[in-house]
């Protein structure tokens, strides 16, 4: 292709602005369609989480290795773009039992980790409960805000001469290659059929009080993630609910869970807010060219999608200009789940 070749995406989350940058960098004159009005990348914690993450979740830890070679590209996308990273590195919390086991994954893995006493997780964490006596507490995993790092880009794919446009894409004519990065919408699954094997998974999230400082906070049923506009605390997984409609009700234990580890926030009102992500059969997103020619994906990442952005912008940018995507772009491939991605 030559300099200047036109390229559509579908999608301005983190997985859509990130391809337009790599695609931009590789020469692609790239226009992004997307209607606005909030998607699941700006309301996450911005967790760069491949230890708890692989520790915690059965259907993450066989992809370890992606994880942490995905948070290794990090350093220099953050630097490229301007983006900030929290390297303090995260904590569990829990009981003795929980907390034993939790030590004894981050172990088997191959993973750092130590103990810490309660007061020293106190000073990790300001505002954690006295009652916590005790944490296990890891470098391993980072965070960048979110809401902050979305907008960061935005302004970095627009000073690089990506162009928007506040509409939905809802067809494609074929003029040029397309990028769908539109995360649980299924709108565009007559363009790309692998889109129809995506499961809806609907989150909720609640920021309390202001700004907030320390390591990110893991405990049973909830985690808390300090930011700029309040901590976080989250996040449940609705699998199959694909509407983004707040429902008090159903953030309300992760309130209670929150506010048990940070009792001083007790008398702030919680603000939530909801987000529907994409999964696969696999855990892993849907990252390459569909089975009809000229489409490519970036969908499907589940929770990892400001992890995985900079690899999977790689990978965009690589099958688009006819690269070779590598090894991690073959575990991405879309073709593993058969046209459908059933």
């Amino acid at each position: 292709m030559g300099l200047g070749f036109p390229v559509t995406i579908a999608g301005a989350g983190v997985f859509g602005l990130a391809s337009a940058l790599a695609l931009a960098e590789a020469g692609a004159a790239v226009t992004v369609w997307d209607e606005g009005g909030g998607n699941a990348s700006g309301i996450a914690a911005g967790m760069l989480a491949p230890a708890f993450e692989a520790v915690l979740d059965d259907a993450v830890r066989p992809h370890l290795d992606l994880l942490l070679a995905a948070r290794a590209r990090w350093p220099a996308f953050a630097a490229r773009w301007g983006l900030e990273i929290d390297l303090s590195g995260a904590a569990a919390v829990g009981d003795d039992i929980w907390l034993d086991a939790v030590s004894a994954r981050f172990a088997d893995l191959g993973l750092a980790s130590r103990s810490l006493e309660g007061a020293a997780m106190q000073a990790l964490s300001p505002g954690l409960s006295a009652h916590v006596r005790r944490g296990v507490f890891t470098v391993e995993d980072w965070r960048i805000d979110a809401a902050a790092s979305l907008v960061a880009l935005k302004a970095a794919a627009e000073a690089v001469g990506v162009r928007f446009r506040a509409e939905r894409l809802s067809e494609w004519a074929g003029s040029g290659p397309l990028v769908v990065a539109t995360g649980s919408s299924m709108g565009l699954a007559g363009v790309a059929p692998e889109l129809r094997g995506l499961a809806p998974i609907k989150g909720h999230v609640a920021r309390v009080g202001g700004g907030a400082a320390g390591v990110v906070i893991r405990a049973p049923g909830v985690y808390a993630a300090p930011a700029g506009d309040g901590m976080i605390f989250g996040a449940t997984m609705e699998v199959g609910v694909n509407d983004a409609v707040v429902d008090a009700e159903c953030a309300a234990p992760l309130i209670e869970k929150g506010l048990a580890l940070f009792p001083a926030l007790a008398d702030a009102s919680p603000r939530i807010s909801a987000g529907v992500r994409a999964a696969t059969a696999d855990g892993l997103p849907m990252v390459g060219a569909s089975d009809r020619a000229g489409v490519f994906l970036a969908v499907g990442a589940r929770r990892n999608g400001w992890l995985l952005a900079p690899l999977a912008a790689d990978i965009v940018a690589a099958c688009v200009t006819g690269r070779d995507p590598g090894a991690y772009g073959r575990r991405f491939d879309p073709a593993r789940f058969g046209v459908e991605g059933q």
